[in-house]
């Protein structure tokens, strides 16, 4: 019984160190977003918030934090998203968002701009953007 109540207690803790991506937006932006709804911004399903402004989003071209995203809110792997915005660009119905190096790009490039979207490690959020959800 000790080691089952260890293992769920380890289970829980290791549950709650692995949210580590926060979804985040400009400062002024006022929208409430849900997992479904970012997926389907970062799939380019939507090119709105929910309330109804642009929503550009700003992925990150490789690492932890991007597999961690792609995985937990799109459902995907980094391998099957790069064959989805592949199909999407081929048959001209979408383009994959712009990715840049690191979470400070990111950040900046949020900072700058009410209309777009990204992801960072919770760990980066800063001041100058809102997080809008954690995974």
């Amino acid at each position: 019984m000790k080691k089952l109540i260890l293992l769920v207690t380890s289970l829980l803790f290791c549950t709650s160190a692995l949210s580590n991506v926060a979804v985040i937006v400009h400062p002024s932006n006022a929208v409430a977003m849900d997992k479904k709804a970012i997926s389907k911004v970062f799939l380019g399903k939507s090119k709105k918030f929910p309330g109804g402004g642009t929503a550009l989003p700003i992925d990150i071209s490789s690492g932890g934090v991007k597999a961690e995203f792609t995985k937990k809110v799109l459902g995907k792997s980094e391998s099957q998203m790069k064959a989805y915005w592949s199909k999407l660009l081929f048959t001209g119905k979408g383009q994959a968002p712009k990715a840049v190096d690191d979470d400070a790009a990111v950040i900046d490039l949020i900072s700058k701009n009410p209309s777009l979207i990204g992801y960072v490690s919770k760990d980066s959020v800063s001041d100058s953007v809102k997080v809008v959800a954690t995974f």
